[in-house]
This record gives C-alpha cells, sequence and structure tokens, in this order.
C-alpha cells in the first residue's frame, strides 16, 4: 500500500523559514512533486524533482526561495522554503510517479502524479 505523509507545515511569520517533509512508502517512483492550494484557488505546482537524483524543477514564484531536494535512504522528499511570503500560504501537498517524467512540462501538471499526500497547512503572517 503507497502512503505519503507530510510533516513540517505551520505558523511562520514573514521571511522566515519551513521544511516539509514527505516520507513515501509502498514501492519506488520516477517523480516526486509538491503542489500548493490557497481557498479558492487552484492546485499550483511548487516544486519536483526527478527520484533518483539530478533534475529538478520551480514555479517561477518560488524560484530561488524554495529547494526541493530527496534523501534516498529515508524514502523522503523535503521542501526547504526560505523568505517566505504571505501568499506562500496554502495547503502543500507532496505527490509521487510510478514512473519517471520526459520533459518539464510532465512534472509541473497534476495529472503526471499517481499517488498524493494528505497535505500540510502552511500559514505566513505578514
Amino acid at each position: 500500500q503507497v502512503q505519503l505523509v507530510e510533516s513540517g507545515g505551520g505558523l511562520v511569520q514573514a521571511g522566515g523559514s519551513l521544511r516539509l517533509s514527505c516520507a513515501a512508502s509502498g514501492r519506488t517512483f520516477g517523480a516526486m512533486g509538491w503542489f500548493r492550494q490557497a481557498p479558492g484557488k487552484e492546485r499550483d505546482f511548487v516544486a519536483a524533482i526527478r527520484w533518483s537524483g539530478g533534475n529538478t524543477y520551480y514555479a517561477d514564484s518560488v524560484k530561488g526561495r524554495f529547494t526541493i531536494s530527496t534523501d534516498n535512504a529515508k524514502n523522503t522528499v523535503y521542501l526547504q522554503m526560505n523568505s517566505l511570503k504571505p501568499e506562500d500560504t496554502a495547503v502543500y501537498s507532496c505527490a509521487a510517479a510510478k514512473a519517471y517524467l520526459s520533459g518539464s512540462y510532465y512534472y509541473r501538471i497534476p495529472h503526471s502524479y499517481d499517488y498524493w499526500g494528505q497535505g500540510t497547512q502552511v500559514t505566513v503572517s505578514s
């Protein structure tokens, strides 16, 4: 049974940092991604990574502030979020794709991913 369990969300002041974790179990994956959804808005791509390492992808809105990484030994993907802004407030969900994805476009769309975590709330106060 595949499980993705996120942790690390919370309340932080603008300019602060948080690190989200997503512990994956049940099978191997080709790619991992983070998406977020603010109230009343659609789910947006945040960052993604090829599970075996290497290629990373970021939304323009987080580039230079967020870093995605994996720890293969722990089967965990991280999202380090620095210089947080109030507009980063959302529920953050990790996602896993069974297969390797080919091309930046496919890393950025939700339909490429087969499994989703339950989400963790990130709130950034001004």
